[in-house]
């Protein structure tokens, strides 16, 4: 007997988030290939990508790719707003945006963790999955304006003060580096060796979840479908065994990928400067 599955994600935000997988790989491997060139390990990286400067252009214009992106999702992002309920779109139960409902989440996810309380009923949207989203709106313009200060250094010169470039490469590593150990360690975590997620949550690439994961994960969501009739009209077929395969392979190999980045990253880390 088939598992009944419940719609998500539609095409665009796996799409998004798959676009995001890959440029954010090839900039952690670029951008430590240049951070870490002084290694062997460095050079070796560096050659992966044709030599020290195909590694650097490579990043410079992914990085460009990857604003655009950014710019495009936050398009896509306001076309989803409901202006003629804009509060309900803004600050309802299928909103991103955090609230107070949150923060009541995590304390007693809290106190369900130490067995003082039962598990709390989520919304669509967990606070740990809030905060994930909102994380790349911090991340993203520091290093894109960082970014292009350095790929463009002389005009950026003419705008601002010369010393403001020592600042940028400064600020573009340390949020790079801080990017680079929460994905490949909190985000993994949470995203995919929990319990109840391992050994992949899957639901990114089938755009479904199993009913009885919203049952114990998204309670509070899954009542908010039935009591609006909405429940029957998003289910979702199981995907087939042919794709399965390939994200299965593809989600491995960029999460062994990441992991040892993330390693090498922390073998070598006494060779980071952030100057």
């Amino acid at each position: 007997m088939q598992t009944e599955r419940i719609k998500r994600f539609n095409i665009l935000d796996r799409m998004f988030h798959f676009f995001l997988i890959l440029t954010f790989l090839i900039q952690t491997a670029t951008g430590f290939s240049r951070l870490f060139y002084p290694t062997v390990w460095g050079k070796n990286l560096n050659a992966v990508f044709g030599g020290y400067d195909t590694s650097i252009l490579i990043h410079k214009w992914v990085g460009i790719l990857m604003i655009l992106g950014f710019i495009f999702h936050t398009i896509y992002l306001l076309t989803r707003i409901d202006r003629k309920d804009l509060w309900t779109s803004l600050f309802g139960p299928d909103s991103l945006i955090p609230n107070v409902h949150d923060a009541k989440h995590l304390g007693q996810r809290i106190l369900w963790f130490f067995g003082m309380g039962s598990r709390p009923k989520l919304n669509r949207w967990a606070y740990w999955e809030k905060f994930d989203y909102w994380a790349v709106y911090w991340g993203m313009p520091l290093l894109a304006v960082t970014g292009i200060m350095l790929m463009y250094p002389i005009v950026a010169s003419r705008y601002v003060p010369g010393w403001t470039l020592n600042i940028a490469v400064l600020l573009h590593r340390a949020e790079a580096i801080l990017a680079v150990c929460y994905i490949f360690i909190v985000h993994f975590y949470v995203g995919h060796l929990q319990p109840s997620s391992f050994p992949m949550n899957e639901s990114m690439f089938t755009g479904s979840v199993p009913r009885e994961e919203l049952e114990t994960q998204k309670a509070a969501w899954l009542e908010q479908l039935k009591k609006e009739g909405q429940l029957e009209t998003i289910k979702a077929k199981p995907p087939p065994l042919w794709y399965k395969i390939i994200y299965f392979i593809f989600g491995y190999a960029a999460l062994g990928f990441g992991v040892y980045l993330l390693v090498n990253g922390i073998i070598y880390s006494r060779y980071i400067t952030l100057h």
